[in-house]
């Protein structure tokens, strides 16, 4: 799909210059450049301190430069189906289905599963490359009510403890939202996704699994079970976990509805470019630019692609 996508836009722009019309002229509801664009400045700014450039070859791909000097593929060109993305994504994969900030009516359309796809080689350059080390990077978040293990690179730790000092008071009067939360099913935890030989981003220390109920896996009920389910939780949980970078499984086709899983990236792409089609403006419209790390990054990218 993506070839075909990129040939089209291709296509179309060659045959504006020759008609000397300009490209702006030529609607595409997937304009590949100014989303490519954007996903870079999403990871960019989700991961500071391990995003350190971005670079293009002789033969036109790109790639993310990492702090250890590792490059990571943005987009390997390659038709896949569902199924192909999952296993073996690129950064484009990951970060291509939109995820929807707010309220949702119940379990997403099949195999749409923003937040689900994962890059393994990012998460191990971020939280650690092997169980060692990431249990090393591991720090005890304090919750408010317990403390749980939670990987303490790039501020996931923080976030999580950020976002259960604003849940646990609500929760107090609130008996919905404490049946949900407590008693929480865990954190860390080394081992694979059930059914594959992927690792469970609980083996990186950026999920958490709040309180258990029989309708919260996809496996477990049919869709309308989870989806009733989905229905009836709690919006103030979801929104303060997104708020603090955190996406929520209740929002996958392969529902997840206790999980929530610290993935900036996501959400800053929701957050400043959900849903939106360029219409000449600038590809970068809606980012705080007052920041001096985003405009450094917007500088690069635009030097560089």
């Amino acid at each position: 799909m993506k070839k075909n996508v990129i040939k089209a836009v291709t296509l179309a722009v060659f045959f504006c210059m020759c008609l000397q019309v300009p490209v702006k002229s030529v609607s595409s509801e997937y304009n590949y450049g100014i989303e490519e664009k954007q996903d870079i400045l999403c990871l960019m700014m989700a991961y500071p301190e391990y995003i350190t450039d971005v670079e293009k070859d002789n033969s036109g791909s790109v790639y993310i430069v990492m702090k250890s000097g590792k490059k990571i593929l943005y987009d390997d060109k390659k038709d896949k189906n569902f199924q192909q993305k999952f296993q073996n994504p690129d950064l484009q994969d990951m970060m291509e289905q939109p995820y929807p900030l707010g309220a949702v009516d119940g379990a997403a359309e099949k195999d749409c599963d923003p937040g689900r796809i994962r890059v393994y080689s990012l998460l191990k350059e971020v939280y650690g490359g092997n169980r060692s080390s990431v249990e090393s990077n591991l720090k005890m978040a304090d919750l408010g009510y317990r403390r749980f293990q939670f990987n303490g690179n790039n501020r996931a730790s923080i976030s999580l403890e950020n976002a259960m000092k604003e849940l646990v008071p609500i929760s107090r009067n609130r008996g919905d939202i404490s049946k949900c939360l407590f008693p929480s099913s865990g954190t860390f935890n080394y081992r694979c996704i059930s059914g594959t030989g992927m690792l469970s981003p609980h083996s990186f220390g950026i999920a958490i699994d709040l309180a258990r109920d029989r309708r919260d896996y996809w496996k477990w009920v049919p869709r309308e079970e989870g989806s009733l389910r989905i229905r009836e939780y709690p919006r103030e949980i979801v929104e303060i976990f997104e708020k603090n970078n955190f996406v929520w499984g209740g929002k996958w086709s392969h529902f997840d509805t206790l999980h929530f899983e610290y993935r900036p990236e996501i959400i800053l792409k929701a957050r400043y470019f959900g849903n939106k089609k360029s219409k000449g403006s600038c590809w970068y419209e809606g980012v705080p630019l007052q920041n001096e790390l985003i405009k450094n990054c917007i500088e690069k990218i635009d030097k560089k692609l």
